[in-house]
């Protein structure tokens, strides 16, 4: 039984990869480790899961209604599991969890790691990345984001507060000036984010109580809060970060404030995770952590 519902939880995995390479990957498993589980399970069942010939990843008829039954039947086993371990004051078992690039490496990760010492039975798996992540594509039990998820059947807790903070290293400010208003910006070189195919150059002020939008250019723009990050250090412009990721640089003088009076706009972290009627101690417990201990420094 327990093989059945491995191979069915496997299918389910495959599918939401989108690729049996993919799948490999997020399994920590060999291409030809998943391809040959794969064709076991069709052997054992004597059909076509996927359609090797298209050109594109895509479930055979059969293979659509095996996924369809199998996506019930794992959800009532995680299900039966999440209720027979919510009422255990140990936390055990797997916690995938997604996170931005920089709050992940230099808040999350340190946390997590602080977390595995008093709950040594958890096994965290921690995926960082700039890119939208969804719970259910990228099979996570908690994400980590700077925007309410609008997924349908997620629940949200926001973690995190702290507001956005226009900033640059003292030497690009000696070469170049501060900014006194907003609309100075248009004369500085603003290192802007991209998020698919916008670039985030339109910044958030407000002046005398009434919100102002400045549309800032410069000449470099990344996909990566951490790339931003390391050009500001390097003095190439001025960037817009959340207080939370460069507290510790203003502290110690390596990036300098702009514009503070001008109080830009507030960013959020939120959590979340797929809805279920129980959830297990071990996200539970997680989740009260990070709340507890991510707190502005």
């Amino acid at each position: 039984m327990a093989d059945d519902i491995s191979d069915l939880r496997l299918l389910t995995q495959i599918v939401a990869a989108g690729s049996l390479t993919a799948a490999a990957e997020r399994l920590e498993s060999s291409l030809p480790a998943v391809s040959r589980r794969l064709a076991s399970l069709e052997r054992r069942l004597g059909v076509r899961l996927i359609d090797r010939h298209a050109r594109k990843f895509q479930l055979t008829e059969e293979g659509g209604l095996l996924h369809d039954r199998a996506l019930r039947i794992v959800a009532d086993v995680d299900e039966a599991e999440a209720e027979a371990s919510s009422s255990s004051s140990e936390a055990a078992g797997t916690l995938r969890i997604g996170a931005p690039l920089q709050i992940g490496r230099e808040r999350i990760a340190p946390l997590i790691a602080q977390f595995a010492l008093t709950h040594p039975k958890v096994h965290i798996d921690l995926i960082l990345t700039d890119a939208d992540m969804d719970v259910f594509e990228e099979d996570l039990d908690i994400m980590l984001r700077l925007r309410m998820p609008r997924a349908p059947n997620v629940v949200v807790r926001k973690i995190l507060s702290g507001r956005r903070v226009v900033c640059a290293s003292p030497a690009y400010l000696a070469r170049h000036g501060e900014p006194k208003r907003p609309e100075d910006l248009h004369d500085h070189n603003c290192l802007t984010l991209i998020r698919g195919r916008r670039k985030h150059d339109d910044w958030q002020f407000v002046e005398n109580g009434e919100p102002r939008e400045i549309r800032v250019q410069g000449n470099m723009s990344t996909t990566s809060s951490d790339v931003i990050y390391a050009w500001m250090l390097a003095g190439h412009g001025l960037g817009l970060k959340v207080l939370w990721d460069i507290e510790e640089d203003l502290r110690q003088g390596r990036l300098l404030e702009c514009l503070a009076a001008y109080a830009c706009d507030v960013s959020d972290l939120y959590a979340s995770y797929a809805f279920r009627r129980y959830v297990p101690s071990r996200m539970r417990v997680f989740l009260d952590f990070i709340a507890e201990n991510l707190n502005p420094r």
